[in-house]
């Protein structure tokens, strides 16, 4: 796992909701239900992408969470910098405070390139990308052990 669990369930949530395009506010309690996660774990990853003007929430009985922005343009960067910061963009893989070319880790030739190849991945994919795969392939939002899989 590179990204923190955070920014996993971040990534899911965000998605859940892109799948929900027809709906003004999901319920947090419903994607949390969901996608098995803590609704108060989930509560404080929203915030974090909410402050960041990633989704917008709406209080009250019909509250919830939605996407700020179209899903196309939302990408999984703007998601991982919320959450993770860039660390796994500009990080040590072995987690050494002061690693470059002139100071490398063990790993750092290999590490770097593959840090560039993530950057632009996570950069040129968007939620309608992902949310596109999801409705024309069937991928999962869950855990296999999951009863029924999330597909929108």
């Amino acid at each position: 796992m590179i990204l923190s669990r955070s920014c996993d369930h971040a990534i899911r949530a965000s998605l859940y909701i892109a799948l929900q395009a027809d709906r003004a506010f999901v319920p947090i309690r419903e994607i949390a239900s969901a996608l098995e996660i803590s609704f108060h774990f989930l509560t404080k990853i929203l915030q974090l992408l909410t402050q960041a003007r990633i989704m917008a929430s709406f209080k009250g009985p019909n509250g919830g969470v939605t996407l700020a922005r179209p899903a196309a343009a939302i990408s999984l960067k703007e998601i991982v910098l919320a959450i993770d910061g860039n660390r796994i963009f500009n990080g040590c893989m072995i987690g050494l405070d002061h690693c470059d070319d002139d100071h490398p880790c063990p790993i750092h030739d290999q590490w770097s390139g593959l840090r560039s190849n993530l950057e632009q991945l996570f950069s040129a994919t968007t939620l309608a990308d992902l949310a596109e795969r999801v409705c024309q392939d069937g991928f999962r939002l869950t855990d296999l052990h999951s009863t029924e899989a999330v597909k929108s």
